[in-house]
C-alpha cells in the first residue's frame, strides 16, 4: 500500500473511532536496566505529550529516573558528534523519517526487530504487520503521522476581512501583508516556494534535482525574506502567533492545535498542502547494555497500541499503528474529539504534499549548506 494511501486509510478508521478502551497489560520487569534514561524530543506540546502517555506511566511502572533533552532538531549532528568521541550521552532519540534513515544509514542508530522487540497489537497482529509501511527504515519505530502546515490569525485589520484560503497566500505580502514565521531548514519551504512558482506537485522533487530548480526555489523565498522570522523549535510559531509578532506562520499542526483550542487565540489552520511526515524512536547504536535493556524496555512500553492511543488524547497527531486507530477517543483536558483536528482526517487532507524522505536523506546536508549560505546573504 502507498504510504499516502495508507495515512488516509488511517484517517478513516480514527474518524470512526470507537470510544477508548484500556488494554494494560502487567510491565513485565526490565532486568539488567539503568536506572536513569534520557529521552530526546522536541520540548512543547509534543514533547508534554509524550511525557503524559509514556513517560509518566512508564516511570511510575519502573522507577526509572527520565531526563529529557530537547534537542530533536539537531539529532544527527549532535549524535555524529558523540559518535566521534565515543561519548553517547542519548538513550532513546525522537526524530523525523528522514534523519531516521540518515542515521541508520551511517550505523549510528541500532537496528530493531519489530517482531521480537516491539509489542503485538492486542489481537495478536505483529507488530510488523500494525505498523505496515510505516517502518520507513530498519532503525526506526514509528509514533505519529503528523503534517507540517500553517496557522494564521484571524484578526489581521490589514487583511480586511479576508482569510488566506491556499498555500500561496504565504507568498501574497500584498493581500496579505505582515511578518511570516517559516523553520530556518529547507525542508517543506522549497518545497511550497516550487508550488507557489508553478511547479506541478508530482514535478517538485525532479525540480530540486537540478541546481537550477533549488535556485528557482530560493528565488521564491527570496520574495519574502525580509517579511520572514525564522524559527528553530516547533513552539515558537504558536507563540509568535499568541503574541501577534506574526500574522501566519508553519509549524507542526499539534502545536497549532494547542494555540487555537487549549489556548482560544484567534488563530485558525491553513490545511493546504499540509506536509505529511512520520516521526518515531531511534536507540543510538553502541549504548552499554544496562541503558540498551533499558532503551528497548521503555521503546516496547511506548510504543505498544495503547500508548499510542493515548498519545492522541494529548495532541492531534495521528498514531502509527493501525491498532491504535480505533483507540482514539476524545481529549484528556477539553473532552473534545480528536479525530476532526488530525492531519489525516479527510476534511483537513483535501490538497496535502507527500513529503519525500528518503529524497531529503539523500539530498539533506547539501541543501542545508545551500539553504543557510543562502540566509546569511
Amino acid at each position: 500500500m502507498k504510504l499516502k494511501t495508507l495515512l488516509l486509510a488511517t484517517a478513516a478508521s480514527v474518524a470512526f473511532a470507537a470510544p477508548a478502551v484500556t488494554q494494560d497489560a502487567e510491565l513485565p520487569p526490565c532486568e539488567n536496566c539503568a536506572d536513569t534514561m534520557t529521552l530526546v524530543s522536541w520540548g512543547g506540546a509534543y514533547q508534554t505529550s509524550q511525557q503524559k502517555a509514556y513517560a509518566e506511566p512508564y516511570a511510575a511502572a519502573t522507577g526509572v529516573t527520565v531526563v529529557w533533552d530537547e534537542s530533536s532538531n539537531e539529532a544527527v549532528a549532535k549524535l555524529r558528534a558523540m559518535n566521534e568521541a565515543g561519548n553517547v550521552t542519548w538513550d532513546v532519540v525522537d526524530v523525523v523519517a528522514s534523519d531516521a534513515i540518515r542515521l541508520c544509514d551511517e550505523g549510528l542508530a541500532r537496528v530493531m526487530d519489530p517482531e521480537t522487540e516491539l509489542a503485538a497489537a492486542p489481537d495478536g497482529t505483529s507488530a510488523a504487520d500494525d505498523f505496515g509501511d510505516l517502518l520507513v527504515s530498519e532503525c526506526f519505530i514509528p509514533q505519529i503521522v503528523y503534517s507540517t502546515t500553517f496557522g494564521y490569525r484571524t484578526d489581521v485589520a490589514e487583511w480586511n476581512g479576508k482569510e488566506p484560503e491556499d498555500i500561496c497566500a504565504v507568498f501574497d505580502l500584498e493581500a496579505f501583508p505582515g511578518k511570516r514565521s517559516l523553520e530556518k531548514r529547507p525542508i517543506n519551504n522549497m518545497e511550497w516556494a516550487l508550488l507557489c512558482d508553478g511547479v506541478a506537485k508530482d514535478d517538485v522533487y525532479d525540480v530540486l534535482e537540478t541546481e537550477e530548480g533549488v535556485a528557482q526555489a530560493l528565488a521564491k523565498l527570496d520574495t519574502i525574506k525580509d517579511q520572514v522570522v525564522w524559527w528553530s523549535a516547533g513552539a515558537e510559531t504558536p507563540q509568535l502567533l499568541a503574541d501577534g509578532e506574526v500574522v501566519i506562520g508553519s509549524t507542526y499542526n499539534g502545536r497549532l492545535f494547542s494555540v487555537i483550542e487549549e489556548q482560544d487565540q484567534p488563530v485558525k489552520m491553513l490545511w493546504d498542502a499540509q506536509v505529511f511526515d512520520l516521526d518515531g524512536w531511534i536507540i543510538p547504536e553502541g549504548l552499554p547494555e544496562d541503558r540498551l535493556n533499558r532503551a528497548l524496555h521503555f521503546v516496547k512500553f511506548a510504543t505498544d497500541t495503547q500508548r499510542l492511543a493515548d498519545q492522541a488524547k494529548y495532541i492531534s497527531y495521528g498514531p502509527a499503528r493501525a491498532s491504535s486507530a480505533p483507540l482514539v477517543g476524545t481529549h484528556a483536558d477539553l473532552g473534545i474529539e480528536m479525530a476532526p483536528h488530525m492531519p489525516t482526517d479527510p476534511n483537513n487532507a483535501k490538497n496535502t504534499f507527500l513529503y519525500n524522505y528518503t529524497w531529503w536523506a539523500d539530498n539533506r546536508d547539501d541543501l542545508d549548506a545551500k539553504f543557510q549560505a543562502w540566509l546569511a546573504q
